[in-house]
């Protein structure tokens, strides 16, 4: 056996593995910096279109139409995702396309008369119906998007996943402000969110190269992908409850105006730290899956290594000083309508978001990684369950705080609850150093940002996040936190020869 030549391999696999990731950190970037600002421009044009009750509609619709896209359609996306890169053959691979699309393509028929009859019967108010079915409209359609962006991430087309995804961002944005100055109220957002999945694609379609038509539905295929996705969509789900709950029992307990506050909070402090984790995810988890795949456990250890040090670097100073400017933040973007609240529970929002961006994005990876998504399941069922007793008991005495510190303790247990359980798994390894070094650095930056002047609106929003950003980045260089020494070194030396692509 040649050990030199296998010593050879493993180094090549594990610096391709390195490399994926860092190209799709560096090609995802502009995607996700123009979400970050279409997501802040969001909330400060819609909370000035919109009434609070307006916003409060759109809360409640955005978020029925999205666990029905979790429970019925994620599934497939998730399938897509993880068989993608294990697919020997072209012929394999047209497989997986042709039984995937026609399976959403059977579920979109049967959806989409469902969802006409629930509209059409729920006990609500009509702007509320009208609301839900512009939002369920646009399920299937985003599903069928979001399978071609998944395809794409899954075989490196980074340039053309990102364009998708920058055109997506803007295009909902631009089409929620135009359906706003028509009048449609809380629905306005969820129009751009039906219209602009169908403009794009026949531009989208194209780049699947034509693998669907060339496959064959395969029934044995589709059972080993129901039994691998179905669970993650409904751990999904779990999630999207443990997310939502507050929002639904604030609109039961208080009105629709404490959920538009809430809202426009957790759009703010959560859309923030989520685009930051979905862009590190997005770059990430095809590493990951390539790292299992290509080199087995070892490199797999070692890739998630590498993530974990940088998920802590970003994500950390971020979900801190989202909670640091949070007054001025909700002065700046923020309608006065909803600003006070939404200032008061946007640090606890802030924690919620930095908890549940680790329990999705890292180590909830070990369930998905070894194919153990029924266990995924269960790890959610905790936190939901804790989140739905803690809102009954919070809410009522603590409002809009009794619903924030609810979700960041479901959170929590849903932590605890994924690293207990993969623990005889496939267990995602912890760089407590690196983790530690972060924290030193973000405690510092919070204590100088404390010490600035309070003076208010924009002014202080940007000395505070300039002068944090500045003195979280000397002190993590110098301390060399979450390996940013080694990831600079690793964007510099990005072009590596066509001998190390091939070993």
């Amino acid at each position: 056996m040649d050990y030199g030549a296998n010593i050879t391999r493993s180094v090549g696999r594990q610096g391709r593995n390195a490399l994926m990731f860092v190209r799709g950190l560096l090609g995802y970037l502009p995607a996700n910096i123009i979400q970050a600002v279409v997501g802040v421009l969001t909330i400060l044009v819609f909370t000035r279109l919109l009434s609070s009750t307006e916003f409060g509609i759109y809360a409640l619709a955005f978020s029925v139409a999205s666990l029905a896209h979790v429970l019925i359609f994620t599934w497939i996306e998730a399938a897509m995702a993880r068989y993608w890169a294990g697919e020997a053959t072209s012929e394999g691979l047209a497989n997986l396309y042709s039984t995937l699309y026609n399976t959403g393509l059977l579920l979109s028929l049967l959806f989409i008369p469902a969802a006409v009859v629930v509209c059409l019967w729920v006990p609500l108010g009509i702007e509320m119906r009208i609301a839900m079915a512009i939002g369920l409209a646009g399920v299937p359609i985003r599903c069928l998007l979001n399978m071609i962006k998944v395809a794409l991430r899954a075989r490196g087309a980074v340039r053309q996943a990102a364009g998708l995804d920058i055109y997506f961002s803007l295009a909902v944005f631009i089409l929620g402000i135009a359906a706003a100055w028509l009048g449609l109220g809380g629905a306005s957002p969820l129009v751009g969110l039906l219209i602009a999945p169908l403009l794009a694609l026949p531009f989208a379609l194209p780049l699947e190269r034509g693998k669907l038509w060339r496959g064959q539905f395969n029934a044995v295929r589709l059972k080993n992908y129901i039994a691998y996705g179905y669970p993650i969509s409904m751990s999904l789900g779990m999630a999207l409850i443990l997310a939502s709950t507050d929002r639904f029992m604030l609109g039961w307990l208080m009105n629709e105006a404490a959920v538009g506050a809430y809202h426009a909070s957790y759009s703010i402090a959560n859309r923030t730290l989520d685009i930051i984790f979905i862009w590190l995810g997005t770059a990430g988890a095809p590493a990951l899956v390539m790292a299992l795949e290509k080199g087995g456990a070892r490199a797999l250890k070692l890739a998630a290594v590498d993530q974990a040090r940088i998920l802590m670097l970003v994500t950390l100073p971020a979900a801190v000083g989202v909670a640091l400017v949070a007054r001025p933040l909700a002065e700046v973007v923020i309608g006065p309508e909803l600003r006070t609240a939404s200032a008061m529970v946007t640090p606890w929002i802030a924690a919620s978001a930095f908890l549940s961006g680790w329990l999705y994005y890292y180590f909830n990876q070990a369930f998905t990684l070894s194919k153990r998504t029924s266990i995924l399941l269960l790890t959610m069922v905790f936190p939901a369950t804790a989140n739905i007793g803690l809102n009954m008991i919070l809410i009522p005495e603590m409002g809009l705080m009794g619903a924030a510190i609810s979700t960041v303790l479901g959170y929590f247990i849903g932590v605890l609850a994924s690293i207990i359980m993969a623990r005889r798994i496939m267990p995602m390894p912890i760089p407590w150093k690196d983790f530690m070094l972060c924290g030193l650095c973000a405690a510092v930056m919070a204590i100088v940002v404390a010490c600035l002047p309070q003076f208010g609106g924009f002014a202080e929003l940007m000395i505070d996040a300039g002068v944090g950003g500045i003195v979280y980045c000397l002190l993590a260089y110098g301390t060399n936190a979450g390996g940013v020494r080694d990831l600079l070194k690793r964007i510099r030396t990005l072009r590596i020869s066509p001998e190390e692509l091939t070993l």
